[in-house]
């Protein structure tokens, strides 16, 4: 098969869909591979790495686009990308469709074959292709916030982990999954006061187990929420609903019991976040003011350290993508269910339940749908 692998352009973003070893083993099994000119530069990669791994160096994305039948890349397709996509092209991405009415229609529009990194499943119901981008996201969290915590930045003037005689700040993380676990590591190993809230009892003595005294664990349902974050320096938002929007948890009344200077970071702002307040920024200008709470709300946080970010993400996303070129979409993804659960739009159709309800656009059976044609 012909694989291409675009330039990303949404703004900052730096990583790229492919490392040169996965376009190594791509080539070694038959596959043509298409990378754009320059297009792993800022992750660290050259064009004459990945011409030693066997792949082609493409001048422009018109190219790549029109010639390859699978597109990999790492972000959704901005809307000038979704124009040259093709009926029948496998599109194999990051697309958080729940949270971008008019990307959904332009895919739907385009009748391609829509794989969405973030809803593929493993036997656990885990969500093993998000995982890696999460884990980085929720220690990139507490840097990120950290920093907005700095009184130049706009913040409270707080250390984390305070000072000998000063008290540490209060870190709230909203979330137990990957991005609140790896979020609480840092968070922990910075020193500051660390409540980690979900509504999973069980989920809370896991990472009970796993830090110990070092968090405090706490549970949705018997906690008051609102007290919680108008007494925290740093909120981080790290729900998920695989698929769908993110919740609402936060709403604009407890933005406003919050300390002046205190700072938020909503991971979910791929799923439209879930801080009411929130809006996508970008690692450019990544934080604004609300209520005089500093919010960060970067919706590709991981590209800011891209080298990172690229080779973990490609060691979680390479066996799907070699099971595709080497047999096929369908038989791939009929013989088995976690690969079908990443089939999002096909050929016209929404497939995936989270994003039809999102926008009460009719959802159709994806097992149905590549049985029939």
């Amino acid at each position: 098969m012909i694989i291409g692998v675009p330039k990303e352009i949404k703004p900052q973003e730096h990583r790229i869909g492919l490392t040169p070893d996965s376009v190594k083993v791509l080539t070694q099994k038959g596959h043509e591979i298409l990378i754009e000119d320059n297009g792993g530069y800022e992750a660290g990669f050259t064009n004459e790495d990945y011409l030693s791994s066997g792949g082609k160096i493409v001048k422009t994305a018109q190219e790549i686009f029109k010639k390859s039948e699978i597109i990999v890349k790492v972000k959704e397709p901005q809307m000038s990308e979704v124009k040259m996509i093709r009926e029948n092209q496998i599109i194999y991405t990051y697309l958080h469709l729940a949270a971008a009415k008019e990307l959904t229609l332009g895919l739907m529009k385009s009748k391609s074959i829509c794989i969405a990194y973030e809803t593929v499943t493993d036997e656990n119901g885990r969500l093993p292709l998000l995982a890696p981008m999460s884990a980085v996201a929720g220690r990139m969290s507490i840097q990120a916030g950290a920093h907005a915590l700095e009184k130049n930045q706009n913040g409270r003037g707080l250390l984390i982990g305070g000072a000998p005689g000063v008290d540490s700040a209060n870190v709230v993380i909203l979330g137990g999954g990957v991005v609140g676990e790896n979020a609480a590591i840092i968070a922990t190993g910075m020193k500051g006061k660390v409540y980690v809230v979900d509504k999973s009892k069980e989920r809370l003595e896991e990472l009970h187990n796993q830090f110990g005294d070092k968090i405090i664990p706490s549970q949705s349902g018997k906690i008051d929420l609102k007290k919680l974050i108008s007494e925290c320096d740093l909120l981080i938002g790290g729900v998920l609903i695989p698929g769908s929007e993110a919740p609402k948890l936060v709403t604009k009344e407890m933005i406003k019991t919050m300390k002046r200077g205190s700072v938020v970071v909503d991971v979910a702002i791929d799923q439209g976040g879930c801080v009411e307040t929130s809006k996508p920024t970008t690692h450019a200008n990544p934080t604004y003011i609300v209520d005089d709470v500093v919010h960060y709300c970067v919706a590709n946080m991981p590209g800011g350290v891209p080298r990172t970010s690229t080779m973990a993400l490609n060691k979680a996303t390479l066996p799907l993508l070699v099971k595709l070129a080497d047999q096929g979409y369908k038989k791939t993804l009929l013989e088995n269910k976690n690969y079908m659960a990443g089939l999002n739009v096909y050929k016209g159709h929404i497939t995936c339940k989270g994003v039809s309800e999102a926008f009460k656009l009719e959802h159709t059976s994806p097992e149905n749908l590549l049985k029939s044609n």
